[in-house]
């Protein structure tokens, strides 16, 4: 079967998307791939006549399953044209499937998919990455406007700004659980968050990029209440590997139960390059790859709170077992000369960007 890659391009609203959508079409046209860019649907139905504000519950849930059902005809129709193909192909998402249920009740949501003969956990897997950009509402709020969308609900108001940020984080929610979700921060230049789209896309796609350093702090919390946070905790397994490969096992589970396991392989490559991949293993195989555990390596096992502060995206790990006490706070995607805007619940001890003995890989050693 072809290889096709299928990519969501989701967050809050005026994110970027549109703007990505034209880079990504340009630059991986350039290279050879052909590009697929498949329209956010609610938008189509938005300027058809849907009224997704209605107070007729019956023409609601239709409008929703409609939509629902749209978007997977749309992305399988795509898919089949891809198979026809010689070129490689990269298949992007105006939005995903799971950014429906981030409108609708619980039950609503469960109802529909139950209809379509899917789970939310089989939607997850339709794609191979969800790359969520961060709303100028969150940190760009002078950015932050409606003429991109002539249809989109959040006004350039307090209140409408508010309401942007909320949908940014619900929508990050409902992807949780997907084993390439990236969050995007917003940048005072713009270029800067277009081009980690890019990155990610060429991690996806397997192609080499070069090494960047993640900002790094040993932080102590001021205050366990840290706003819309995602919970997880998350066991890591490093295995048996070539001197100039990095091996790792993940197991991932966020509140309610929800797990992910994925495996990753680091190739590092000469001239500060590296390629990994990762891919989705289940619960068996899972359980026989641990047999492959490198004997000089202890698990690391954390608890992660992610969270967005000011428009950046953080991710909060307190280390548990040998490592307990150590709490490092990361953030990606900082360019050189920016600053990071730390939040007051927050208190650094220590810078540790780049400092090789505070990466997991390093912490994980036998002592």
């Amino acid at each position: 079967m072809k290889d096709v890659k299928r990519i969501v391009l989701t967050g809050g609203p005026c994110a970027g998307k549109t703007t990505a959508l034209v880079k990504i079409m340009e630059h991986y046209s350039s290279r050879g791939f052909k590009v697929f860019t498949i329209p956010e649907v609610p938008t189509i139905f938005l300027q058809a006549g849907m009224d997704y504000l209605t107070t007729n519950q019956r023409w609601f849930y239709e409008g929703e399953k409609a939509t629902l059902t749209t978007q997977l005809s749309l992305e399988d129709a795509f898919s089949a044209m891809a198979e026809t193909l010689d070129d490689p192909v990269l298949i992007v998402c105006d939005r995903g499937a799971l950014d429906i249920s981030t409108y609708l009740p619980p039950e609503m949501w469960a109802k529909i998919t139950s209809l379509c003969h899917v789970t939310s956990e089989q939607l997850l897997g339709r794609y191979d990455a969800v790359l969520h950009l961060v709303s100028a509402a969150d940190g760009a709020e002078k950015y932050y406007n409606t003429t991109t969308n002539k249809v989109r609900q959040e006004a350039a108001d307090a209140e409408g700004l508010a309401k942007a940020r909320m949908l940014d984080r619900k929508v990050i929610q409902a992807w949780a659980g997907h084993p390439h979700h990236r969050v995007i921060n917003n940048h005072d230049n713009f270029d800067t968050k277009l081009n980690r789209v890019i990155r990610e896309i060429d991690s996806v796609l397997g192609l080499p990029q070069a090494i960047t350093e993640e900002r790094k702090y040993i932080v102590k919390i001021v205050s366990d209440n840290i706003p819309n946070a995602v919970e997880s905790e998350i066991i890591q397994t490093y295995l048996v590997a070539d001197p100039d490969c990095e091996v790792r096992l993940r197991r991932r589970i966020w509140q309610g139960g929800k797990t992910v396991n994925v495996h990753t392989t680091k190739k590092h490559l000469p001239n500060h390059e590296e390629i990994e991949t990762e891919r989705q293993v289940s619960d068996a195989l899972y359980e026989s790859l641990l047999a492959q555990a490198d004997p000089y390596r202890h698990t690391i096992h954390k608890l992660r709170k992610s969270f967005i502060w000011e428009g950046q995206y953080f991710e909060l790990d307190q280390y548990l077992d040998r490592l307990n006490g150590l709490v490092i706070l990361e953030t990606k995607g900082i360019t050189q000369g920016e600053s990071v805007k730390l939040p007051p619940y927050i208190k650094v001890v220590e810078d540790i960007t780049g400092r090789k003995q505070y990466y997991n890989y390093t912490l994980s050693l036998n002592k």
